[in-house]
């Protein structure tokens, strides 16, 4: 039996320490999705204005490095596994940018809750507070990312045998 939506929302760091009622509130505007193995949830550099949050399942963040002019990689790179309670998204969220990365579901019966910007956005501005929590606890997860990016990259440029000469 599927998880309610207020429970889902819970478990994600995003809504940390939202009260019952805020959860009610963005629960509301959620939408729910199913993909199965290996699709495509959304295109690296596509327009993108939801956030994610996982319900059930297992999603890769991808990135494809020939679209920076890397051909010596070939096809998507996972960058991330994503598991229940965890967001993605949030980047086009926030600037309403091309989306950084590629979404692909890794399971079967994958279970999204798609937040819309738009009706996000609405209910910051009429609840204060909701928004003051979603804006602190994005800011928070966006930092923790670039962090871990920041150490993928430390990593690699430690890491990389450096070519002949």
């Amino acid at each position: 039996m599927p998880m309610p939506t207020t429970s889902v929302l819970k478990q994600a760091d995003i809504f940390y320490e939202f009260t019952n009622t805020q959860l009610e509130l963005v629960a509301s505007i959620c939408e729910e999705r199913e993909y199965t193995l290996n699709e495509l949830i959304f295109a690296e550099n596509s327009n993108g204005d939801e956030l994610y949050v996982i319900a059930e399942g297992e999603v890769d963040i991808q990135v494809d490095p020939a679209l920076i002019g890397m051909a010596q990689k070939s096809g998507p790179q996972t960058i991330a596994t994503l598991r229940r309670g965890q967001s993605f998204g949030e980047v086009a969220l926030v600037d309403q940018g091309l989306r950084s990365a590629s979404a692909r579901c890794t399971q079967h019966n994958t279970r999204l809750l798609l937040i819309p910007r738009e009706k996000l956005m609405l209910l910051c501005d009429t609840y204060p507070q909701l928004g003051y929590r979603l804006m602190r606890n994005l800011a928070a997860d966006l930092a923790m990312k670039i962090r871990n990016t920041d150490l993928q990259v430390r990593e690699h440029l430690t890491w990389t045998p450096s070519s002949p000469e």
